[in-house]
């Protein structure tokens, strides 16, 4: 089937025999991340044909890891049981990802040996004027070369598979138990019933999307996401939302001069608009929040995720924050700290900088850590690879993004949680 991205996905079913009876119980639907490819920023039409290849191939492959061997090892396993069947399918998963890391290396020892190319000879001085000085010249100082990538982390065709049978394991035990999800995942945290009372955590909601998929030539915005003050019911925050989104609507019709504009809509629901400044959208929602009496920076406050690997031009070695307007990892932290500065509403950047630019992390965090949390995306890191004690360290983090893909199971959710407060 096809995910909230409109991209092929695979959905998990569970059947239980109950009262003598075989009843399909519960399914589930996760979303995989795939391998980044380095000249992702150079031809993103041939690396969307690549990716949606290898998306269908990691799909078939999950399809027969349940047919022909998850559903031989865990048919008879109790539904209520979620550390067994995570620790089964974590096993599964290891031999797989063993067994595909040797493919991987016996196909790189067979591969031709590589033609050597030169290196480039070292540039020549520029031209000097008639006056002597060097022609162009903008002073001394020369742009440190940026960090090069990280190897992109191993991601094995049909590991969703995983993700989603142990979420619907999950799903499954829930609903014989006749509880909500979230007390089963409870119960499961703390090895004891749930308990009567519970915190609900804040529920942040995706509002506006500048990303590189959107039209203008602003690519630095992927998702503004509203924080809503605590203690509000879930009904109230979602309907200040889409008044929210109505305003802003309103707004922008009565600012175009070629009619009314046509909504479009991210897979989260949010309002993709185009732009050319950082910031244009953020005086868009101040406008909106102060023509419906909202107070921001007090109601409610705002998130960003910059998802800013995403937008290194890596021949550059710059970020294309705007389309024609690149930035150094530097100028990108002094772009940060102007925005936070007119924009105290802004309290948490997701992904400000790539992992690899740790001393622009640490730079960041010392000029607006006071006042803005910084959050790092965990998502895509394989914990096949991890200790699952500890979450990538960076400097001036606060806190962490985590969601469900891949090969990640609920019990490792749990212990990812449970261990990094």
């Amino acid at each position: 089937m096809y995910d909230g991205k409109g991209q092929l996905s695979i959905q998990a079913q569970v059947l239980c025999i109950i009262k003598n009876e075989e009843k399909t119980t519960c399914s589930a639907v996760i979303s995989s991340h795939s391998e980044v490819l380095d000249n992702s920023f150079q031809d993103p039409s041939g690396v969307t044909n690549i990716n949606n290849d290898k998306r269908r191939d990691s799909v078939m492959a999950a399809l027969h890891w349940i047919d022909e061997s998850l559903n031989t090892i865990l048919k008879g396993s109790d539904p209520c049981d979620q550390t067994g069947v995570d620790k089964i399918l974590s096993d599964f998963f290891m031999a797989r990802y063993l067994e595909d890391q040797d493919i991987r290396n016996r196909e790189k020892e067979n591969q031709p040996p590589s033609v050597s190319v030169p290196e480039p000879s070292p540039p020549t001085a520029p031209p000097k004027d008639k006056k002597g000085g060097d022609k162009g010249k903008k002073g001394n100082s020369t742009e440190k070369p940026i960090p090069p990538p990280e190897p992109s982390e191993l991601v094995v065709p049909g590991c969703m598979a995983i993700g989603s049978v142990s979420l619907a394991v999950a799903k499954t035990g829930a609903l014989l138990q006749c509880i909500p999800l979230y007390k089963y995942i409870k119960s499961l945290t703390n090895q004891q019933p749930c308990p009567k009372e519970m915190h609900i955590p804040v529920p942040l909601v995706t509002l506006l999307s500048c990303g590189k998929m959107s039209p203008g030539k602003l690519n630095l915005l992927e998702e503004v996401i509203v924080i809503p003050k605590a203690g509000q019911r879930l009904k109230q925050i979602i309907t200040m939302v889409l008044e929210l989104q109505k305003e802003m609507m309103k707004i922008m019709n009565t600012a175009s001069k070629t009619g009314p504009v046509l909504p479009t809509v991210s897979d989260s629901g949010a309002l993709v608009v185009g732009y050319e400044r950082p910031e244009q959208p953020l005086d868009l929602i101040t406008e909106a929040s102060n023509n419906l009496g909202l107070a921001l920076g007090k109601g409610i406050h705002l998130a960003v995720n910059c998802a800013a690997h995403n937008l290194m031009d890596y021949p550059k070695g710059k970020y294309e924050v705007i389309t024609g307007t690149p930035k150094s990892p530097d100028e990108l932290v002094d772009m940060y700290e102007a925005l936070i500065s007119k924009y105290p509403a802004v309290v948490a950047l997701i992904d400000p900088l790539r992992k690899e630019d740790v001393e622009q992390w640490e730079r960041l965090s010392s000029v607006v850590g006071a006042s803005c949390s910084l959050l790092s995306d965990i998502s895509s890191k394989p914990q096949c690879h991890s200790t699952r004690d500890d979450a990538p360290s960076l400097p001036g983090v606060r806190g962490y993004i985590l969601n469900q893909s891949n090969e990640t199971t609920v019990t490792d959710l749990i212990h990812v949680t449970t261990e990094n407060k």
